[in-house]
């Protein structure tokens, strides 16, 4: 990671969540991207830390909200209150206007709640009263969910999956990390690793990286390797449902973040692989009854879909 202030965000955040660099590397590759990051896994894995410290460390503003089964559109979004002593509506906005929104546990919100996200992340904007209200500039849905098996959860539906650029899991940590967070626990390095980041860059610093990412460029053989890679997605026996248009360019957003955090303006194949499946798999529908899940499907299309075109 060449960028020195990159560097500093991912060496800042894997201070906090031991032994999980890809898992940040995509993080940083979806706000780079200026996609929405939604983070699946089990309680206590660290995914609202993950989520905390990325908003902390960019200098973005922030608000969290605890997703629950009685939390509705307007506790997201805001509403009108009437103001008896000026005789008008006033409007009080919600937590979604700030520039990251910290979904947590969105799943266990109702589908009506869930879908109060759904214009904000697609446009950058909600509707409210008849009114159309933009949102700040960058805007970013950071999202934690448990796993569906779980009780008292509610499947995210497809339109909505796909308005994420991103799905990474942490999973359990390694034994060396999971040793030197016991340390941290009993040892002196305790108070060394306060509850709040400081701020390493800010919000036109992070456009300014944005911009350089818009830049990236790709050769027609690597554009052709995308294409196909898509194309697979769409006519596999065991897939219902490909990417879409949206994904398939999500797929190209997310690989020139990755070739930029590696230090290069341009696109490699092995770019498109590293964040294909994190892309692919939570947008991708294996036929009912299939045996095979979205994962297998993303590992199959890797190492069947031929990186050169045939002539």
């Amino acid at each position: 990671m060449l960028n020195p202030i990159l560097a500093q965000v991912h060496d800042a955040i894997a201070q906090r969540l031991l032994g999980k660099s890809e898992a940040i590397r995509l993080a940083l590759c979806a706000i780079l991207a200026r996609g929405h990051l939604l983070i699946e896994d089990l309680p206590g894995m660290g995914k609202t830390t993950l989520a905390h410290s990325l908003a902390q460390s960019l200098g973005l503003n922030y608000s969290r909200v605890q997703f629950t089964s009685d939390l509705l559109p307007s506790d997201i979004l805001g509403l009108s209150v009437f103001d008896a002593r000026d005789n008008r509506f006033e409007f009080h906005p919600g937590p979604v206007f700030s520039q990251v929104l910290l979904a947590d546990e969105i799943n266990r919100a109702t589908p009506r709640t869930q879908s109060a996200l759904l214009e904000a992340m697609a446009e950058g904007q909600v509707s409210i009263d008849g009114e159309t209200r933009a949102l700040p500039e960058p805007f970013f849905v950071i999202a934690t969910q448990n796993p569906s098996e779980q009780m008292g959860t509610y499947p995210l539906p497809e339109s909505q999956l796909d308005r994420f650029l991103i799905r990474l899991t942490l999973g359990y940590p390694d034994i060396d990390s999971e040793l030197a967070l016991f340390q941290r626990v009993v040892g002196r390095e305790r108070q060394e690793h306060p509850k709040n980041l400081p701020s390493l860059t800010d919000t036109q610093g992070l456009q300014t990286l944005q911009a350089e990412v818009d830049r990236v460029s790709a050769t027609d053989d690597v554009l052709h390797y995308v294409s196909r890679l898509v194309q697979a997605t769409r006519n596999h026996p065991n897939c219902a449902l490909g990417l879409s248009p949206r994904g398939a360019l999500a797929l190209l957003e997310a690989s020139k973040a990755w070739a930029y955090l590696d230090g290069r303006q341009y696109i490699l194949p092995d770019d498109v692989q590293a964040v294909f499946s994190a892309v692919a798999e939570h947008r991708l529908v294996p036929v009912a009854g299939s045996t095979t899940d979205s994962r297998q499907l993303t590992r199959e299309l890797l190492a069947t879909v031929n990186v050169l075109r045939q002539v």
